[in-house]
């Protein structure tokens, strides 16, 4: 049995957790922006064949941009969850809905309403970053294809989605928590997990098509080559599709999306514009090699143990007195709580999470080595080289990260590891 926490205690490890975790933050986005701009007058040895030194140098600013917006987000995001929660923003919400709702119309419209305030807020305040990043950045470097009239098409679409989604799937959880006892959290975990895999079967048909169109795949030499690659890797999509990623931006992306029967083939227009038929098929062949490996089962299995072990903490916690006084928030005497201990657990938990990164990220970049593997005996390992370096070039990746960044961050190896790899690997015979 866990000793109840003093309100000190919470504040001081929340404090310091905080003040690390924007250091370590800062300090690797400074690292990696010094890394990349001493290395954009030369272009590494092992690119000097393939890449141009103007397309070096474009990847160079382009990851200085980011890098320098991502400093200003970072400290930003920082700060307002300091707001949040130390310097009361998240008290006074919650005081003023009270007192406004729940004598009225009671406790559950009150909760939701928290949530959906919190949600709204939250939003509106990232929503400056969001749109510099999208017709700022982007468009200065030729990636973004937005237009003001799509984004919001696509704004309202998603506060619709969640609404209709969201707020139902909320209440259930409330009541589950108020209803069921001390055990809620094993009760909500299955709901959560439950609607997970409900949304995956659904998002490919119901979901998605609201905000791009899904053509079948047109080409029928290319689509010939990829169903003998899915012959062989023994692999059933119910459908190979193009979409149309190009009426939001130019990058390039090929992926699987569904659940078991309703899993599909997807490919971005930008992608096919700019692959050949044998590397396109070198892309799908490393995306069967993460089936092949049972990485998303993996992912899937441990993204479900962390939620229940991390909502049996939050069953422990919303008891305590000291969670809520610790981090700014005078708990409810004559109300439930239980959305005020979902909103500090989902804004707080991210700040200690941030340093379990490193392991997360490693976990990953080893899964696309054992992809690219896969891909390589079962298409051409020059293939998907060739298309991994046209796609570097084309999303304007920087050849040179800082190696502490990208072992802290990456999920996918650096453009130079993963060729090497790839280039030292048998491809399958013709």
């Amino acid at each position: 049995m866990f000793a109840n926490p003093s309100p000190t205690a919470v504040t001081l490890l929340f404090a310091a957790a905080l003040v690390v975790s924007l250091a370590v933050k800062l300090w690797l986005a400074s690292r990696q922006m010094r890394h990349v701009a001493g290395h954009r007058d030369s272009v590494p040895a092992a690119f000097a064949g393939s890449v141009t030194l103007a397309d070096h140098q474009r990847a160079a600013d382009y990851t200085l941009a980011k890098g320098r917006f991502g400093l200003l987000a970072t400290a930003f995001g920082h700060c307002v969850l300091l707001g949040w929660t130390l310097l009361g923003g998240l008290d006074a919400l919650n005081l003023l809905l009270h007192d406004a709702l729940a004598p009225r119309f009671g406790t559950l419209v009150y909760q939701l309403t928290l949530l959906t305030a919190f949600a709204l807020i939250g939003g509106l305040l990232d929503l400056p970053f969001e749109l510099y990043s999208t017709f700022r950045i982007e468009q200065q470097f030729g990636f973004n294809r937005n237009t003001w009239r799509l984004y919001l098409a696509d704004l309202v679409k998603g506060l619709a989605i969640g609404a209709l989604i969201g707020l139902p799937l909320a209440a259930v959880v409330l009541w589950i928590m108020g209803a069921t006892g001390s055990w809620w959290w094993l009760w909500a975990w299955g709901t959560w997990a439950a609607f997970n895999l409900l949304v995956m079967v659904l998002y490919p048909t119901m979901i998605a098509p609201l905000f791009n169109r899904f053509e079948p795949l047109a080409d029928d030499a290319l689509k010939a080559r990829v169903q003998a690659l899915m012959q062989r890797c023994g692999f059933a999509a119910k459908g190979l599709f193009v979409m149309d990623g190009s009426r939001r931006s130019a990058h390039g992306n090929a992926y699987f999306t569904g659940l078991g029967a309703s899993k599909r083939v997807v490919f971005f227009d930008t992608l096919l514009a700019k692959l050949s038929g044998p590397e396109v098929e070198a892309v799908l062949a490393h995306e069967l090699g993460h089936f092949k490996h049972k990485h998303i089962t993996q992912r899937l299995v441990m993204m479900f143990a962390i939620s229940l072990a991390a909502l049996a903490l939050l069953g422990w916690l919303a008891q305590q007195p000291g969670f809520y006084l610790g981090l700014g928030v005078r708990p409810n005497l004559a109300a439930p709580n239980d959305a005020l201990a979902l909103l500090l657990f989902m804004a707080v938990v991210p700040v200690f999470g941030f340093f379990a990164s490193p392991l997360m990220a490693q976990l990953s970049r080893k899964h696309e080595f054992q992809a690219d593997a896969y891909a390589s005996a079962q298409s051409s390992a020059a293939d998907l080289a060739s298309a991994l370096l046209k796609l570097h070039q084309d999303n304007a990746s920087t050849l040179t990260p800082d190696p502490l960044y990208v072992r802290f961050y990456y999920s996918h190896p650096p453009a130079g590891e993963r060729l090497a790899a790839l280039l030292a690997q048998p491809s399958r015979a013709a």
